[in-house]
């Protein structure tokens, strides 16, 4: 259960970090043996989401260092794939043009500020979390996020006023 729930996440983190989708599976499965393998002592643990993805960034730079000799996190060179699809497919078929604009605009934005955005927004990280996991300070992170947010409204309320406009003639 843990593993079906966090695997997908915490790869798409580790593939952010090593940029390479094997390398990113072995990271995520390594910290799940780690995690099995240490389960009788992991009492101490508040927040397993945030103890998942520490450890995940600590196996992907690990992994790093041993293939390269890099020993820094630069949050400016991780690489997200934003997952920005609704669940149902009904839904999706209903909300594709606004689906778009939010893919485009997030494609758009700068990498820090991508970054951020998809752990809060998408892995349901708290500012707080991700500032620590990141080696950052909160207030950057949430002016990061500030930034994300008004990218987005700017681009939905672009397309507003043609959707509402193509609504009424349609209508009338």
């Amino acid at each position: 259960m843990l593993h079906k729930y966090f695997q997908p996440r915490l790869f798409r983190f580790a593939k952010a970090i090593v940029h390479n989708r094997e390398d990113a599976e072995e990271v995520v499965e390594d910290v799940f043996v780690r995690i099995w393998q240490k389960r009788k002592t992991l009492d101490h643990v508040q927040n397993l989401r945030l103890y998942l993805y520490t450890a995940t960034r600590n196996f992907a730079l690990n992994y790093i260092r041993a293939q390269k000799g890099s020993e820094q996190l630069n949050i400016d060179d991780l690489k997200f794939e934003l997952q920005t699809g609704l669940p149902n497919p009904q839904e999706a078929a209903e909300h594709s043009e606004i689906r778009q604009i939010i893919n485009k605009a997030t494609l758009e934005m700068p990498q820090r500020c991508k970054v951020i955005f998809k752990l809060v927004k998408e892995d349901g990280l708290k500012q707080k979390e991700v500032a620590d996991l990141l080696h950052i300070n909160i207030k950057t992170v949430e002016n990061q996020l500030a930034i994300a947010i008004k990218r987005l409204a700017l681009a939905i309320s672009e397309v507003a006023p043609q959707n509402s406009k193509s609504n009424a003639t349609a209508g009338g």
